[in-house]
């Protein structure tokens, strides 16, 4: 079998970059503790009926590109068979020359379906579909086998706060699966004023799992809090929020009462309403980040559903975000001086979005370094629009020139695909690619074990320390 493409040594451009790669990156376990993964399907260890089940429902990368390759929408998010919707991909594939889906749909094939003989297109389609279909039905590629085959040691899910979490449970209760998938707390829908019926409808969900009728914003607090307490009893050790911008406005609690009582009978709050009431969740949870050890991770800066005629037709998700441009320094700042100046900062991670914002999101979490623990502040990875090439590799140059990349806790998935943890595969390529060019030019020391460390630490060491995970360092 003749490799075209994804060979080996695919991007590892110098002999340095293939020995890190080969000898330390390539088979180091995979903690992915970032990811949108279904608990239910990994915990019922379903098996994929073909490869557009697996590999293109729900994933709006993909439904973006074939849009501007013309495909029409039916093949997207519309009723088409599994097998249409895979063969209008297939005619897309060609096209994504340049675009890291290109990059990502032949790593995807040789990993874990061994196809690397061929590239995907209209005329290798039917023959890449019977193959990796027939691989589908073996029990190696269950969700469970997917992520055995990726040397996944643990992975964590993203989770809203009334959830029962009983798949966490069902797992955590299973001596014959030995990866770990625990919960992340995601009480991004605590903040949804916008929508007062979305609103009103999951505060009743919240009263009923939580036990505390929630009235106003004080009960709505004490109900989010047992909710927090119960993740962390399950396991959890992070929260996640999905917000456009930092958010630090001052309010009273009886201003943020009424707010919640007017959102909660129907009535769609200011933007300045909405803004001091997303001020009070952020901060009160980051109090409950810091009481419990957790980390707590900020994606930052996406602007969505900006097409309102496909939001009406197809819902959220689906391809129609784009990145913000909102001012972030200001309120990001006073966020963590606030919390800073009380003792109650958490360890903390913020993704970026926006590349014109790399060096103003790292230069103001350098300024809440306090010595307590290495890298506290990080500057996350690349994420989104950014988990590309480019956006890669300028993570990394920030990383590197605002703090110490020695301590960056590395890459996550931050996906809903079993196949996505080629991303990790992805970064571990450009990271040794970096590296050994850096080496071989002379930027760096030419001592491979003082490199070694650092590939092990960024790739795999850090996150086990950073999150407290029980897991052995390599």
């Amino acid at each position: 079998m003749t490799e075209l493409f994804v060979t080996d040594n695919f991007l590892l451009e110098n002999e340095t970059a293939r020995k890190l790669y080969h000898e330390v990156a390539r088979d180091l376990p995979i903690v992915d503790y970032h990811s949108h993964l279904s608990p239910k399907l990994i915990a019922e260890n379903y098996s994929f009926p073909n490869l557009t089940v697996l590999w293109l429902r729900g994933d709006h990368y993909k439904w973006r590109v074939m849009r501007a390759n013309g495909v029409p929408e039916y093949f997207c998010t519309g009723n088409a068979s599994d097998y249409e919707v895979f063969m209008k991909w297939a005619e897309t594939v060609p096209k994504l020359l340049r675009n890291p889906l290109y990059h990502w749909t032949h790593m995807e094939l040789k990993r874990p379906f061994g196809i690397s003989d061929r590239l995907l297109c209209p005329e290798t389609a039917a023959e890449i579909w019977r193959i990796c279909n027939e691989k589908l039905a073996q029990p190696e590629f269950s969700c469970r086998g997917l992520l055995k085959q990726m040397s996944v040691a643990l992975v964590c899910t993203t989770d809203d706060p009334t959830d029962d979490l009983k798949y966490h449970a069902q797992l955590a209760a299973d001596p014959s699966f030995p990866i770990r998938v625990l919960p992340t707390f995601r009480p991004d829908r605590a903040m949804i004023l916008a929508n007062p019926e979305s609103f009103h409808l999951w505060v009743d969900r919240l009263s009923e799992v939580s036990g505390v009728e929630v009235k106003d914003f004080s009960t709505l607090i004490e109900a989010l809090r047992k909710r927090h307490d119960y993740f962390h009893e399950m396991g959890c050790r992070a929260s996640d929020h999905g917000i456009e911008q930092f958010y630090a406005e001052d309010a009273k609690e009886s201003e943020l009462n009424q707010i919640f009582r007017d959102a909660y009978n129907g009535r769609t709050a200011s933007a300045n309403e909405r803004a001091k009431f997303k001020s009070a969740i952020l901060y009160e949870c980051a109090i409950m980040n810091h009481e419990k050890g957790w980390t707590q991770q900020f994606h930052v800066g996406a602007l969505r559903n900006n097409n309102t005629r496909m939001f009406k037709q197809v819902g959220p998700d689906t391809g129609f975000d784009a990145i913000n441009d909102a001012n972030m320094a200001r309120n990001m700042v006073r966020f963590f001086d606030r919390l800073d100046q009380e003792g109650k900062l958490a360890r903390t991670i913020v993704y970026d979005i926006n590349p014109s914002f790399n060096e103003v999101f790292a230069s103001i979490l350098a300024c809440f370094q306090d010595g307590s623990e290495p890298g506290k502040m990080q500057f996350g990875a690349a994420w989104w629009f950014l988990d590309q090439r480019d956006g890669i590799l300028r993570q990394l140059e920030t990383v590197s020139n605002f703090g110490l990349l020695s301590r960056f806790v590395g890459m996550l998935t931050d996906s809903r695909s079993f196949l996505s943890f080629v991303r990790h595969e992805y970064f571990r390529r450009i990271l040794c690619n970096l590296l050994g060019a850096e080496m071989e030019r002379g930027l760096l020391p030419k001592d491979f074990d003082l490199v070694a460390g650092l590939v092990r630490d960024i790739c795999y060491n850090n996150a086990v320390r950073y999150f407290g995970f029980q897991l052995p360092l390599v």
